[in-house]
Parts: structure tokens; C-alpha cells; sequence
């Protein structure tokens, strides 16, 4: 085990402990910093340590983990079948969680059949019967519409009285799971320790992140957590859903809303652009790289 805790792993693990260090301390004393040194410059602080914080994230990689040993597999063959399914899996949770808070996606060309005329009002209803000459044939046509469905229902918080709806039942950071899932899919790809490392932390900020941040708004810090959202939601994807919480305990009917509630279109794009990566940077290169280095010889 020692060999794969090599230097570079140690830059990898390093660079993300301190972000997820740095954002833990600032916002959990976030109240008495202000106190000591003002609102403003809470916020110099909080930017300066951040950006330092990133910044040692994107150096590490850059120069000091990008593809660099121990390795899991040579260089070039392809990924052994069971990283290429947790790829999929995981980029495909991942990019569908960040495809669900975007604008539902519809194809922009609409059929629409022919019924006769509702839209007279009553009282004239005796006189259209019987005008037979005047009555509206029923016609069918093609109708353009924008590829963007803006008046879709977005997730909602529990918030005077209103139900749980699309996101909100799976996570309540399906920004930060989403990131950090995309990175964990990326990670099974390649057979670099140091970068597969790298790439599955942002995980751990979406679970302590997350945690945190409910702790905090639990405690109203920065925000708040409603009672009824805390007992019915959760902060890792979907375990509210299997335990239970949700429609009086009925797992089932909590998944069948949430598959009525998916924006379907954008769902299916995200699986094909999951499935594209998997594919693309799974597959063995060595022998594209090998005629590469003939051609230019």
C-alpha cells in the first residue's frame, strides 16, 4: 500500500484537505470573525484564502500529479471493463444531477391534432348547433416551439406547505454532488493513482460540504434548513428516498414521482455525453500512438 502513497498522491490528497480545511473553519466561525474584523474584510479573507486554495489544487495538478506513477495499468491499453462501468455509472449520475438544473430541454417541432371548437361560450352553443354550415373543421398541423420549456417547475423547498419536486428528492446540493460524481466517473479512467486521487475528492467536499453546510443552517448561519425539508431530504444522493422518508415510507412512489418530475430530454442527452466520454478515453491508444510516432519518423 505504501507505493501508491507516493508524493504526488500526497499533493493530490493535500491540495483538496486544504480547500475542504480552509471553507470549513472560515464559515464555521464565520459570526466571530466578523465581530473581530468586520463584514468586508471577512469576505477579503475568505477570497484570499480560496483563491490560494484553488490555486494550490490547479499548480499540484498541473506539475506535480498529471498522470504521474504509480500506475494501475500501462499507459495506453484500454480501461478493464469494470472501471468503464463505474465510469458510466458515476458521470452518468453526475452529469444528470447538473443536466436537471438546467432549462428542460424539448424537441422544437410540436404535432398538434385537430378537435372541434370548446373555446365557444355557452349561451352560443344552441346557435352553433344549429348554423351546421358555420361549424370549425377539425385540422392538424405542425407547430415550432422554443427548444427550452422555461415554464417548467423547478425544485422546491418545503416552504409553506409546498412538495418536494425533481432535485429536491434526490439531494439537497445536487450542485456540489454533481461535481463531485463527474470527477469520481473521470477517476476510474486512468491508471494514474496520483490523478485518480485527485479527481475523486471532490467527493469528500460534497459530503462534508454538504453536512456542513446543513449543520450550519440548522444552527441559521448563512442560511436556513427548514424542519420539514431536514426529515424529508438528505444530503447524500438519494438515501432519503431508500429510507423511507419520503411519501409516507413508500420508496416506490417516492421513485415514480421522481421519474415523472425528470426533465426526460436533458436526462437522456446527459447519458449520451456520458456514455461518448466513457467510450472516447476507455479505449486502448497505444496503437494510435504508435503510428503517430512512425508517420513521423
Amino acid at each position: 500500500m505504501s507505493k501508491f502513497f507516493t508524493s504526488s498522491t500526497k499533493w493530490a490528497l493535500g491540495s483538496w484537505s486544504l480547500f475542504i480545511a480552509e471553507n470549513l473553519v472560515l464559515s464555521e466561525n464565520r459570526t466571530r470573525i466578523i465581530q473581530e474584523i468586520g463584514d468586508d474584510n471577512y469576505h477579503y479573507v475568505y477570497g484570499l484564502c480560496s483563491t490560494a486554495a484553488v490555486g494550490s489544487i490547479a499548480y499540484g495538478y498541473q506539475y506535480k500529479i498529471k498522470n504521474k506513477g504509480p500506475m494501475l495499468w500501462k499507459a495506453g491499453q484500454a480501461v478493464p471493463a469494470s472501471g468503464k462501468l463505474m465510469s458510466f455509472l458515476c458521470l452518468g449520475l453526475g452529469m444528470g444531477l447538473m443536466s436537471q438544473s438546467a432549462p428542460k430541454l424539448q424537441i422544437p417541432l410540436e404535432y398538434i391534432s385537430g378537435s372541434t371548437n370548446d373555446s365557444a361560450p355557452k349561451k352560443n352553443v344552441e346557435k352553433i348547433e344549429q348554423k351546421v354550415d358555420e361549424a370549425v373543421v377539425p385540422s392538424s398541423k405542425w407547430k415550432v416551439r422554443c427548444p427550452f420549456d422555461f415554464t417548467d417547475s423547478k425544485s422546491k423547498s418545503l416552504d409553506g406547505g409546498s412538495d418536494l419536486h425533481g432535485l429536491d428528492r434526490v439531494t439537497r446540493h445536487p450542485g456540489l454532488w454533481s461535481f463531485g460524481l463527474t470527477g469520481m466517473g473521470l477517476s476510474y479512467l486512468t491508471p494514474s493513482v496520483p490523478t485518480r486521487v485527485w479527481l475523486f475528492m471532490p467527493v469528500l467536499v460534497a459530503l462534508i460540504g454538504g453536512e456542513h453546510t446543513d449543520s450550519r443552517h440548522r444552527r441559521n448561519m448563512g442560511g436556513t434548513l427548514l424542519k420539514e425539508m431536514d426529515e424529508k431530504t438528505s444530503n447524500f444522493p438519494f438515501l432519503a428516498m431508500i429510507s423511507g422518508k419520503q411519501e409516507n415510507g413508500n420508496v416506490a412512489a417516492s421513485f415514480g414521482k421522481l421519474f415523472d418530475e425528470i426533465k426526460g430530454l436533458n436526462g437522456l442527452i446527459a447519458l449520451g455525453l456520458a456514455a461518448s466520454i466513457v467510450a472516447r478515453k476507455g479505449a486502448a491508444s497505444g496503437g494510435r500512438i504508435s503510428k503517430l510516432r512512425a508517420a513521423t519518423r
